[in-house]
């Protein structure tokens, strides 16, 4: 018979499943999930604010030069990916780009590494800014052109969402070269992990063959 002591037992926690100190990888951030989409979120604001006011002070204006014809200011509509690539295949980007945004959205679930959690917040937030202009943006639906404004040097006419797709593969490849999985961990000791792993105890024993002796 168990004793109660009077005291009601405690309600089984709903809370998700947290690994214990002891059992975290090294690199493990319980806050990845949140920080990958809060960065994703301002990135996605920024850009779209970026472009209003590019629309309403370029358009039908001449280019701002910031600094000499190195860096300007002009107003360019990219029916392609970015930096005005693949032009004639903008239904075709534009839904790979949906598929890209909603795969990112659902893995972000399972980044528990800081420099993971930052990298693919970059690639978010920049894929679905100029996700925004394929499907709200002339000329309709999956077709829309992306604005673009900032032009620097030789390199092609670019925004903020271009900006962050590629600081965001950056910061990835660093976390790769650091040897950082997305959940925390190192790669080289999950690797281990697996070699070492011990046999699954159901499976059957490997029988002795009499001509063995």
């Amino acid at each position: 018979m168990t004793e109660t002591n009077g005291t009601p037992p405690e309600p089984a926690s709903t809370a998700p499943h947290d690994p214990a100190p002891h059992n975290r990888a090294p690199h493990y951030f319980r806050g990845g999930p949140v920080v990958m989409l809060v960065i994703a979120a301002l990135i996605v604001a920024v850009d779209q604010i970026a472009k209003v006011l590019a629309v309403a002070t370029l358009e039908d204006s001449r280019p701002i030069e910031l600094i000499g014809d190195t860096v300007r200011l002009v107003l360019l509509r990219n029916p392609g990916a970015a930096f005005s690539m693949g032009t004639e295949f903008t239904v075709v980007l534009s839904i790979v780009a949906t598929v890209v945004v909603a795969g990112l959205l659902w893995f972000s679930r399972r980044v528990h590494s800081r420099w993971w959690a930052w990298g693919l917040g970059l690639i978010l937030g920049g894929a679905a800014g100029n996700l925004v202009d394929r499907y709200f943006r002339a000329p309709g639906i999956l077709q829309g052109h992306v604005v673009d404004y900032m032009a620097v040097g030789w390199w092609p006419v670019f925004n903020v969402a271009d900006a962050s797709l590629v600081t965001g593969v950056i910061v990835v490849a660093v976390a790769v070269f650091r040897n950082v999985d997305f959940d925390g961990s190192r790669v080289s000791e999950a690797l281990a992990g697996d070699k070492k792993a011990p046999a699954d105890p159901a499976a059957p024993a490997h029988e002795k063959d009499p001509a063995d002796g």
